[in-house]
């Protein structure tokens, strides 16, 4: 079994994807738009045909599944935090200001007790993340 999150935007996923591309160097493994449905789909607004219906995005070893969903502009990302654990102080640093650019830091990077360095932000997407410097062995 493998869970994997699927992350739900509203109306702007392709720009998060290209966001955690440019910011997490993910890759969109895969990408299919609502008009490439080979059934109608009911109920969504007008111009809805080119929002994404399913993407597959690897960022490092994990995977994230995303969709503008209903398109409805109102996104929720609520009750959990994605986790970037990454090799050194410095990439957490230049990962944090990067997820933290237009959105809300909720606990700024410091060094803890489990690692280096560690924070808490909510990139512009509304998406939690913990960032992490992997302690060293």
């Amino acid at each position: 079994m493998r869970v994997q999150p699927y992350l739900f935007f509203e109306g702007r996923c392709e720009e998060a994807l290209e966001f955690y591309r440019e910011v997490l160097g993910a890759e969109v493994t895969m990408l299919a738009r609502f008009g490439e449905s080979p059934e109608p789909v009911q109920g969504m607004p007008a111009g809805f045909e080119k929002k994404v219906m399913h993407a597959n995005l690897r960022i490092g070893d994990a995977e994230v599944m995303a969709s503008d969903g209903r398109c409805s502009g109102r996104s929720g990302f609520q009750g959990f935090s994605l986790t970037a654990s990454v090799a050194s102080v410095p990439e957490a640093e230049r990962v944090f200001a990067a997820l933290a650019d237009r959105g809300q830091v909720q606990m700024p990077l410091a060094k803890t007790f489990w690692a280096p360095c560690f924070g808490m932000v909510v990139d512009r997407f509304g998406v939690s993340w913990m960032v992490m410097a992997m302690p060293e062995a």
